[in-house]
């Protein structure tokens, strides 16, 4: 990861956020007089705006530029940038990181890109396509030479279009119809996209009246693949290139954030959760979207790109997962604010279960592609890490009505809930170890970057029980009435048009 900055000398064990190191980070984070005098300089890959600290995560782009192609996956041309290499280690690096301006946002003066304090970063990686291969040859399409990838760009292609294709014998059953019917309906669409960029970019515009250097990125399910048309959006606040305290500074600095977005007429009820990742919580007036920002999370930015790729990867993976979190939703045991499941832990038992079948659905893609998601890549090539990573050609077949049953049944007779941890870094359920973060908790997921347990909410006993009797009372049912109608309510799950 990167160095902690010298802002932040606090003690083990404070409490209370040190205002002046926090107001020295904001300072030094947003200086405009810095920026022009010590930086100077201004990197295209943010709308032309100037950088303060180090190149970071390019701006997501709905519309591809004009006048250039390529083929896609599918064999059909499409628009978009096509980059060619000269064989120069760091003009791949600059040509990753150049864009050309989001549509959402104004046009600023064009300038070369310089990499900035390249020597602190530590030495010069290749770029991504140099570095990313597989270790297991599974992974590649028989026949080929050149592996297609099967992440596509961040403009999503609308699901009708990604789904037309989709086997018939893995919905040849009413089940599994019932499973893809309800994801066609309710899976995020590019106008539900379309909404929360346009208030992202409106944010960081507002936010850089104030803080020149600020960044404001999507991230979680927005952008991972597993978002619907009622999900929230994530938001994160970059103020510098290494991690913030959460406990002290992310507050202080979410406060300030507060306080602005209070005299901003688009937004309302901004409330500040004081989590072990703070967040700010608010609402668009405009899109209706509720929005989650938080301060430099950025384990979080490299898993929603981990996930995109499993998301991608196999075309049952999206379905099942989506068709589980409103399951999971229907019936309560979704909500970590109230000592229940968080929707990315969910989404976490999916992708285990998928990878420990006898036949696996999906490989385990940080043993096979451990230079694409390296929890110490630079953060601003995170995006493209996966882009080259070919579909997975699984052996197994199974329908989506089968893989329902098969999770449900896992969960609620299989699974050692007390013995194991479930590890999607190794695909298989680890022994649990005997500490703090994970003796004598109830519930053990490991995040697949920082190594935390992300099920740490699940703290009272009731909760734990009753989330398990819903596994087992749902796949009992479902079991002998072969219809997701008995365990959820479709007529009341469907978005309402």
């Amino acid at each position: 990861m990167f160095p902690m900055s010298s802002a932040f000398p606090h003690k083990h064990g404070q409490a209370r956020p040190n205002h002046a190191y926090a107001q020295r980070l904001l300072a030094q984070a947003f200086s405009q007089q810095q920026l022009e005098s010590h930086l100077n300089l201004t990197n295209t890959s943010f709308h032309s705006q100037p950088l303060n600290v180090f190149p970071l995560i390019p701006t997501y782009q709905w519309k591809p530029p004009q006048d250039v192609s390529f083929t896609s996956p599918t064999g059909s041309k499409t628009k978009n940038r096509k980059r060619k290499s000269d064989g120069c280690i760091q003009d791949d690096l600059k040509r990753q990181r150049v864009r050309s301006p989001h549509p959402y946002e104004q046009p600023g003066k064009a300038s070369s890109f310089s990499p900035a304090h390249r020597g602190e970063q530590g030495p010069i990686r290749g770029s991504v396509d140099e570095t990313c291969s597989p270790i297991r040859s599974s992974l590649h399409t028989p026949g080929t030479s050149k592996s297609v990838g099967c992440v596509p760009s961040l403009r999503e292609e609308s699901f009708q279009n990604a789904y037309s294709d989709f086997p018939s014998s893995l919905v040849k059953d009413k089940l599994s119809q019932q499973i893809l019917e309800l994801f066609l309906a309710c899976e995020q669409r590019s106008e539900d996209l379309d909404r929360k960029e346009s208030c992202r970019a409106q944010l960081q515009r507002d936010i850089q009246q104030q803080y020149p250097c600020a960044r404001v990125f999507l991230a979680g399910s927005s952008l991972n693949g597993f978002g619907s048309r009622s999900s929230d959006a994530d938001l994160c606040l970059v103020v510098q290139d290494g991690p913030v305290n959460q406990r002290t500074d992310a507050v202080y600095i979410l406060s300030r954030m507060q306080r602005l977005l209070y005299k901003l007429s688009y937004i309302e009820r901004p409330q500040l959760i004081r989590a072990k990742v703070p967040i700010l919580k608010f609402r668009d007036r405009v899109s209706g979207v509720e929005f989650d920002l938080n301060v430099n999370n950025i384990v979080g930015m490299r898993n929603t790109f981990l996930l995109r790729t499993y998301a991608y990867i196999e075309k049952r993976v999206r379905p099942i997962i989506l068709v589980i979190k409103k399951w999971a939703s229907h019936h309560r045991i979704n909500d970590a604010s109230r000592g229940t499941l968080s929707s990315y832990t969910l989404v976490l038992m999916v992708l285990h279960y998928l990878q420990t079948l006898p036949e696996p659905v999906i490989p385990c893609l940080q043993k096979d592609y451990p230079e694409c998601f390296s929890p110490v890549m630079d953060i601003h090539l995170v995006p493209d890490g996966p882009k080259n990573i070919p579909p997975f050609m699984s052996k197994n077949q199974s329908s989506l009505g089968d893989l329902l049953l098969g999770f449900l049944k896992y969960y609620a007779t299989v699974f050692r809930w007390d013995k194991f941890v479930i590890s999607i870094r190794e695909a298989k359920a680890l022994p649990k170890p005997n500490s703090w973060e994970w003796k004598n908790k109830f519930i053990c997921v490991e995040e697949p970057f920082d190594g935390t347990n992300t099920a740490r909410a699940v703290h009272e006993k009731m909760k734990f029980d009753a989330i398990k009797a819903q596994f087992t009372e749902s796949w009992q049912v479902l079991q002998v009435r072969k219809d997701l109608d008995y365990i959820l309510p479709l007529r009341e799950t469907r978005p309402k048009r």
